[in-house]
């Protein structure tokens, strides 16, 4: 690892591959962590509109705590793409020459379509948390009184917006490009960090693949649930 004298060591780690693949592996765990409590929050709605509406009341209610999270959240965000794109582009120019036949250096085998469209999948997640976030955080919602508490009635306005075949296609069409890019982005970041055992790598790869495939279900069968209701 190249480290330059005087300068900050925090600096000489981030410059580091290294210590950019740690940062990428554990940016996307801290992702990920928050897309399973997503999905379960989610999965609420089809329990009881009135407990997700009080859910997403009692997250409201926590002020500048949800806004610490949620800022941790975004700088995870951008480190996590920044650094993830530095570090694919950074491969591509250590292996210039254009394999005819990608093969796996080992088994489990770490190249697959998830590994290989890591920005691909992770642009259009982009793309597609704005137009989310605007759509059910920031976008029109009416109010609704739960045991003479007034609130925002998000889970009419997931209704609303699953009843529209577009945006139910759009959404579940996404959802599978996020289990693609977990399904390598978990066990990844897991062996970027040291957390993976050669001896269990097998059987640990085979757990994220099946962790990314419970998540991207999870999502899923909210819209299709709520669209063929």
């Amino acid at each position: 690892m190249t480290t330059i004298e005087n300068r900050p060591k925090i600096l000489n780690f981030y410059s580091s591959p290294i210590g950019k693949k740690i940062i990428t592996g554990f940016t996307g765990l801290v992702l990920t962590i928050f897309v399973i409590f997503h999905a379960t929050a989610n999965l609420l709605l089809l329990t009881s509109s009135q407990a997700y509406n009080q859910l997403a009341h009692f997250l409201n209610s926590l002020g500048i705590l949800l806004y610490l999270v949620e800022l941790i959240l975004l700088g995870a965000v951008i480190f996590h793409i920044i650094i993830g794109v530095i570090v694919t582009l950074n491969n591509q120019r250590s292996r210039p020459i254009s394999y005819k036949k990608i093969q796996s250096a080992g088994v489990p085998s770490k190249q697959s379509i998830s590994s290989r469209s890591m920005i691909i999948t992770g642009l259009i997640l982009l793309i597609f948390l704005v137009f989310h976030v605007l759509t059910f955080k920031f976008g029109k919602c009416d109010s609704i009184i739960i045991n003479g508490i007034e609130m925002r009635d998000l889970s009419k306005l997931v209704i609303e917006t699953f009843h529209k075949p577009t945006y139910t296609l759009t959404y579940s069409g996404v959802m599978i490009f996020l289990g693609l890019h977990l399904r390598h982005g978990i066990w990844s970041g897991m062996q970027s960090l040291g957390a993976m055992n050669s001896r269990w790598s097998s059987l640990a790869y085979g757990m994220t693949s099946f962790l990314a495939i419970l998540i991207t279900l999870g999502f899923i069968i909210i819209p299709i649930v709520i669209y063929l209701s």
